[in-house]
């Protein structure tokens, strides 16, 4: 398998949750992550087990919803969060660009594909996670290209994550309107089809594995993981390339507990952090722990060259756009 990555969840925002270490503490590690409920228990429980006299406090919630949570918490001077685990390389270059982000040029980095962290070490992806389609195998149609999405045989039939709360949404219809081969017209004609944009990915693998709504945009761990698990759901890499994010790690310049910020982007990176992201079947960043065995043999997956620099230039007056054309 070729695979590159990028340079560059469901939920309202109310889930918030405490995990304690058994031992004596020696510091509360404040983390704030877009990762779905299940995995940001496995990793915070990881963790602790490498630290057991860390207590960490988790907030969960998507990564839009989460810089806008920092947004009002920067506002009242008072950010919370030691560190970051969100969706894209896009988000952390906003917060960088603030100058909100704490270089770690120590991070152990050996192995990891250096497309896949800042060059200034401020923030480090921990994982290869890409969006394709996905379609209930009961479906009329079989979906190969993204422009088969905005054909009328997908009419009233299509659900995708929207921007507005999803990171790896807003990076892809930045990337898709830069390009000329879509566009805004190309979300103009999903519209036309009366496609619908929910929460999260958690939504759209909802939707789709119940049959409420037979296609899907949809991010590949989540379509291949209910796959395994019996869920009649199928999923597709556009031969024409899709849009990938990195979920990085990063530590606030702010953090109030810097040593244990360090020692949790040192496990995100680890032989150890890296088998826990493939044991939740990602794609590692670090390509020598392995592979998901949801991928099949000599599959190709091509990521889409998105300029991550002029996403970042872009995305607000995008998701405002968007907002315009379908609501939320």
């Amino acid at each position: 398998m070729k695979t590159t990555f990028a340079k560059a969840f469901a939920g309202p925002l109310v889930l918030a949750a405490t995990l304690f270490a058994g031992a004596a503490s020696a510091g509360t590690l404040t983390l704030y992550t877009s990762q779905p409920e299940a995995d940001a228990a496995k990793t915070v429980d990881a963790f602790k087990k490498a630290y057991p006299d860390v207590q960490v406090n988790i907030y969960r919630s998507g990564t839009s919803d989460i810089l806008t949570k920092l947004a009002a918490e920067f506002a009242a001077g008072s950010p919370q969060p030691d560190v970051l685990l969100i969706a894209d390389a896009v988000s952390m270059e906003l917060l960088k660009k603030d100058d909100h982000l704490q270089a770690y040029p120590e991070a152990k980095l050996d192995g990891i594909d250096p497309a896949s962290y800042d060059k200034d070490k401020t923030y480090f992806g921990s994982k290869l996670i890409t969006t394709g389609i996905a379609y209930n195998t009961q479906a009329a149609e079989k979906p190969e290209h993204w422009a088969d999405l905005a054909k009328p045989e997908y009419k009233d039939g299509l659900v995708m994550p929207s921007p507005l709360y999803s990171g790896a949404a807003a990076y892809m219809l930045s990337g898709f309107v830069s390009d000329s081969n879509y566009g805004w017209d190309f979300y103009q004609k999903l519209k036309d089809n009366n496609t619908i944009a929910v929460r999260g990915n958690g939504a759209v693998l909802k939707s789709v594995a119940s049959g409420e709504k037979p296609y899907g945009v949809l991010v590949d761990f989540m379509a291949m993981n209910a796959k395994k698990k019996g869920s009649p759901v199928e999923f597709v890499f556009p031969s024409e390339g899709v849009p990938a994010v990195t979920e990085p790690v990063a530590i606030m310049k702010t953090a109030k507990n810097m040593d244990d910020a360090k020692h949790f982007v040192d496990f995100i990176l680890s032989d150890e952090g890296q088998k826990l992201a493939l044991s939740m079947g990602y794609l590692p960043a670090k390509a020598s722990v392995g592979r998901p065995d949801w991928m099949p043999e000599g599959v190709n997956v091509k990521v889409m060259p998105f300029d991550t620099k002029a996403i970042v230039e872009r995305t607000d007056a995008d998701k405002k756009k968007f907002s315009e054309l379908f609501g939320g």
